[in-house]
């Protein structure tokens, strides 16, 4: 195992620096809480009486004493696949206190939608201030203050991030990620792929667009694309705030049981043992291994923006230069869809979260002292969970890849840089998910197409008026100005006119999934259109230059000509749909390279 690698090295202590305050502030708020002591030594009987007066008698009795008690926030919902095995978690996690001589609580549930079902419609604008809410939800669950250490139930896109911004509100308390696992593998993401572009050029029917979706979403468990959801699961485990190896076990299965036992389990010696605060966990080294992960396996773009809102949740001050640096030293060692063929089971059967970390390690590119939940530092999670009969154990992942097309180590990697850059020029600053790009198509000279509504972009694509090079601006589509919705139904049109043979590119201050294709997106463009920004005064026909490779996008039109242009007005706010009432959370907005979110914590010097 070599040294840290000097740029990981920089970067951190570049981030620890700017966060020097900010960081402190966060630090002694959390010191002043663990020094008040459990929070359940202040409550009056009467304020107790009310917390355990629902539970059974003997839970009531060990409530009476000083054994811990668990607060179990749930994400859980029987309409999405990913968190509807969360239904029977608080059983099997109060089982387990109780063996452990504790106690368990669901403290809360906190609200999740699927990005899946909202794509493209009204509902898609409340999608990114989710996660905010989830964040307050989860500080409404845990402020009964009842709690010695506390389970998160999440999985997928906002959840997870929301999650961890809530409960780092509560710091002092150790805390732990339990998350549902994929879906077992259903048609392949090349297959879906394809029917999707073919629906989108009228070559098949809807009926047969349904076949192919309900052929690949099909059963429980997240979605098997290596998107947000599952890019989630990846940074909670190089964070620690997952025991080893429970990313991307299925759901269903006696393995997801026991590693959902142990957390259980593991919250209570920690309750104990007054160790694990996951103020101590979320610090600069955890931030940046996360952010090294996201760029070693292609991850989610919109970790852009959650990894910057939960950073700084913590008091740690992270902005897109980081990510850029972190890329340009961290090579690419996954091929897992959309920027490859494989799901993430075929990802982890060939060696999945155990080989990377190894790897990661062995090259010096992760904090390898960092706190976690296990206590071992990041060694512990080279390991892989297994059931020796009915007991969980632990043991040496892969030594090897077992599938070089999807997993490679680091001395032959699929790309020597990340899977995100950082585009920055005239038109502003935003990222670029490269990994899933052909090389051909990382430099895009072409005239701009303007539209500031998905229903404008769709309307030209089947008229044929997009037949040709273009460059595709999504404007008014960020925090302040629709709540940023996610624009992956824009990608097989997207896709299809690359695969006519067009030179096409999309520019927008809005976001685009996890799932984005192999098309060029300039997204989370700041500032953004509802700014005095270019994006502002871009015209249909004016050239613009996306150059992914040298990390440029420029407005080719002279700066007296656009200063004489007139802003182009927002379109009216949408109603409908709840639309309306997120109209508050709109205005308080940040941008995005600070998250995108409403918080403005204390003491953080978040980029304006």
């Amino acid at each position: 195992m070599t040294g840290l690698h000097p740029k990981i090295a920089e970067v951190t202590a570049r981030i620890e620096e700017r966060s020097r305050d900010s960081r402190a502030d966060y630090l002694a708020r959390m010191q002043a809480a663990r020094d008040a002591g459990p929070g359940r030594q202040h409550l009056s009987c009467g304020n107790l009486a009310h917390a355990f007066a629902a539970v059974p008698l003997g839970d009531k009795l060990t409530m009476r004493g000083r054994a811990p008690n668990i607060g179990i926030v749930t994400s859980y919902n029987d309409m999405l696949s990913a968190h509807q095995p969360f239904k029977d978690y608080p059983d099997i996690i109060k089982d387990a206190a109780r063996k452990a001589g504790a106690t368990a609580q669901v403290a809360g549930g906190t609200p999740a939608m699927c990005d899946g079902v909202t794509q493209g419609r009204p509902g898609m604008e409340l999608s990114l201030f989710s996660r905010d809410v989830i964040a307050l939800s989860t500080a409404v669950a845990l402020t009964h203050d009842a709690f010695d250490a506390a389970l998160m139930l999440g999985t997928c896109d906002k959840i997870v991030p929301g999650l961890v911004i809530g409960a780092l509100a509560f710091g002092h308390l150790p805390v732990i990620f339990s998350p549902a696992g994929p879906m077992p593998s259903g048609i392949s993401n090349k297959e879906k792929a394809s029917v999707r572009e073919k629906f989108a050029l009228g070559q098949v029917t809807r009926e047969q667009l349904l076949e192919a979706e309900a052929a690949s979403y099909h059963t429980a468990g997240t979605c098997t694309f290596y998107g947000t959801a599952n890019s989630n699961q990846m940074m909670m485990e190089l964070m620690g705030l997952h025991l080893p190896g429970t990313a991307f076990v299925n759901p269903g299965t006696p393995l997801r049981d026991a590693l959902v036992r142990a957390a259980a389990v593991r919250c209570v010696e920690l309750a104990h043992s007054g160790e694990g605060a996951m103020a101590h966990i979320v610090d600069a080294k955890s931030i940046v291994n996360a952010i090294v992960g996201l760029m070693a396996t292609g991850g989610s773009t919109n970790h852009a923006l959650h990894l910057p809102a939960m950073a700084l949740a913590a008091g740690i001050v992270v902005d897109w230069n980081d990510f850029s640096e972190i890329s340009s030293v961290t090579p690419l060692l996954t091929r897992v869809y959309p920027n490859g063929t494989a799901d993430v089971n075929q990802f982890h059967a060939a060696g999945g979260m155990a080989f990377i970390t190894r790897e990661l390690l062995s090259a010096g590119l992760l904090h390898g002292d960092t706190n976690t939940v296990a206590g071992k530092g990041l060694a512990a999670y080279t390991q892989e969970p297994w059931l020796d009969g009915d007991t969980l154990r632990w043991r040496d992942g892969a030594a090897e890849t077992l599938d070089e097309t999807i997993l490679r180590p680091v001395s032959s990697p699929f790309e020597t840089e990340g899977g995100i850059r950082l585009l920055q020029g005239n038109l502003g600053r935003g990222v670029i998910k490269i990994s899933s790009v052909p090389k051909d198509r990382r430099v895009i000279d072409a005239p701009a197409a303007v539209f500031e509504t998905q229903a404008g972009f769709t309307a030209a694509f089947k008229a044929g008026k997009l037949d040709r090079d273009v460059v595709a601006i999504m404007r008014f589509q960020g925090p302040r100005a629709n709540g940023m919705p996610e624009l992956h139904s824009l990608t097989p049109a997207l896709t299809a006119l690359q695969n006519k043979g067009f030179r096409v590119a999309l520019v927008t201050d809005g976001r685009m999934s996890g799932a984005s294709g192999a098309v060029p997106a300039a997204i989370h463009m700041t500032p953004g259109a509802d700014q005095d920004s270019l994006l502002a005064r871009i015209q249909d026909g004016d050239r613009v230059v996306l150059d992914a490779e040298h990390g440029t996008l420029e407005l080719m039109v002279d700066p007296s000509e656009l200063a004489a242009r007139p802003r182009a007005q927002a379109p009216a706010a949408g109603h409908g749909w709840g639309r309306e009432l997120f109209a508050p959370l709109r205005a308080l907005a940040g941008d995005a390279e600070a998250g995108g979110g409403i918080f403005h914590f204390v003491g953080a010097g978040a980029r304006s």
